[in-house]
């Protein structure tokens, strides 16, 4: 597998990346850093009644993404960047620090996205689009194996079902408790 993922990292790097394409994949990765721009988001969409449930449950996610990902499963694995293992490759963004798997990057990514698609399917699609592009932008800069992204993925998606679940569980019962139905 590991042989896998290297030549994809490898075709990647010979294939795509392009001077034109490099400082939109920047943007595009910096989003997710430290989910610095889905934790934007949860904290809009909590600043209003209409949309406050789909905020929590962004929250909720991200926290769980964070929390199962970067603190529990990355120092479980202990699975190095594949940057450290090819040193004649030129990083095009700051090295990142940690481990790889799961890519943290793509974990948030798809928690928030699957929790804004359970709300809102408009909104939700757009979300998981991007969530996808973040992904590959981890391979694009050569930090992520593409086992790490899917994992990543994997992680999010099951983080963003559960806070699903678990903020419709606390509304229903909240609304129970103050008589709305």
């Amino acid at each position: 597998m590991q042989q896998i993922d290297e030549g994809i990292l490898l075709w990647i790097r010979e294939t795509l990346v392009a001077d034109w394409l490099t400082p939109i994949m920047r943007c595009i990765t910096f989003f997710g850093e430290y989910g610095a721009g889905w934790i934007l988001i949860a904290l809009i969409l909590l600043c209003f009644k209409k949309t406050r449930r789909a905020g929590l449950t962004v929250g909720i996610a991200l926290l769980a993404g964070l929390l199962l990902g970067e603190v529990l499963l990355k120092n479980l694995i202990c699975r190095p960047r594949p940057f450290t293992l090819w040193p004649e490759l030129t990083l095009l963004i700051p090295e990142p620090v940690g481990f790889s798997c799961p890519s943290g990057h793509t974990t948030s990514s798809f928690a928030a996205a699957v929790s804004l698609f359970m709300w809102n399917k408009k909104w939700g699609i757009g979300a998981l689009i991007f969530a996808a592009l973040v992904g590959f932008s981890r391979m694009y800069f050569t930090v992520h194996y593409l086992t790490d992204v899917l994992f990543g993925i994997a992680l999010g998606l099951a983080c963003g079902l559960a806070a699903w679940y678990l903020t419709g569980r606390l509304w229903n019962r909240r609304n129970r408790k103050e008589g709305i139905v």
